[in-house]
């Protein structure tokens, strides 16, 4: 059978990774690894790289280093990968200055989250996302994260917001498939696995890709998930799936997700320190020990 591709590829890709953001042992950013993380997840089957997103410690970056991020990955992956931009904040004309710049840097979308902390209604929800959207020339895929941000997009709202031309897509890290599935049915929004340890159920369910963490290390296997399921192939698909379980259950069920992805990079050479800003400390030795053994 073919591997048909979504209508959504184009605008963002289909293997989407949560890129961390590789620092230095003073914890500045380094340009070295950005370089060798980006050529690393290319030639793992990665089409579209989140950039500023939550793993990549978005609340410890200035507004100056998320655009030089964008405009260093986006010079360096060569249009070889979409370039995501996380922009979203809890303050919207903060959001509509990142996502200006994030625009002119070369992005070619941006990674909108829920207002978090603040609480809004989800008519100030609509507000704030039909401000950001209105900002710029680019799509938008929305990212709905309750555990983080204290409350969801409901489906109403997810309904409402399809209606805007830029608003394509939600990175679905909420885990209620079936409302993914009734929003799906009633819209054209693109859906997007943001649950690692969801990946075949979502994608069997009709979501176009995954916005992975796990993706850091492993983007060549979500990428023979994404094709399995879409040749119809679930034997294959369950099976890598299977696979993959140990290394999830590593870097996504023990400290935290940037955390860990950060050490299963260094661990693998493909970065040269697994450094994380405050608040997030280094992985403790008995994870590194699992994260060790389900490398192997």
């Amino acid at each position: 059978m073919t591997d048909p591709r979504h209508p959504a590829d184009l605008l963002f890709g289909s293997n989407l990774v949560a890129m961390v953001t590789p620092m230095h042992p003073d914890r500045t950013i380094s340009e070295p690894g950005i370089a060798n993380l980006v050529d690393h997840l290319l030639a793992t089957g990665c089409d579209g790289i989140v950039v500023g997103g939550t793993t990549g410690e978005s609340p410890t970056l200035t507004d100056s280093e998320a655009a030089w991020l964008v405009r260093a990955v986006a010079v360096r992956s060569k249009d070889h990968a979409r370039v995501i931009a996380g922009i979203g904040t809890y303050d919207t004309a903060a959001s509509i200055h990142r996502a200006r710049e994030a625009e002119a840097a070369g992005a070619d979308a941006l990674l909108l989250v829920c207002p978090y902390y603040s609480r809004p209604t989800q008519a100030g929800v609509v507000a704030h996302c039909v401000a950001v959207a209105d900002a710029t020339e680019l799509p938008v895929m929305l990212y709905d994260v309750p555990a983080r941000t204290g409350i969801a997009i409901e489906a109403p709202t997810l309904i409402e917001l399809a209606g805007h031309p830029r608003i394509r897509a939600v990175k679905d890290a909420k885990g209620d498939l079936f409302e993914a599935m009734s929003v799906m049915a009633r819209t054209s929004l693109a859906y997007y696995c943001g649950i690692d340890e969801l990946t075949l159920p979502y994608l069997a369910c009709g979501a176009a890709g995954v916005v992975s963490v796990v993706g850091n290390v492993v983007a060549d296997r979500n990428a023979e998930l994404l094709r399995a399921v879409r040749r119809g192939d679930l034997d294959s698909a369950k099976a890598i799936q299977a696979s993959l379980i140990p290394l999830v259950e590593a870097i996504m069920r023990t400290s935290q997700g940037a955390i860990m992805a950060k050490a299963a990079l260094a661990e693998l050479g493909v970065i040269p320190h697994a450094t994380v800003r405050l608040p997030l400390t280094e992985a403790v030795p008995a994870h590194l020990q699992r994260l060790k053994e389900a490398l192997a």
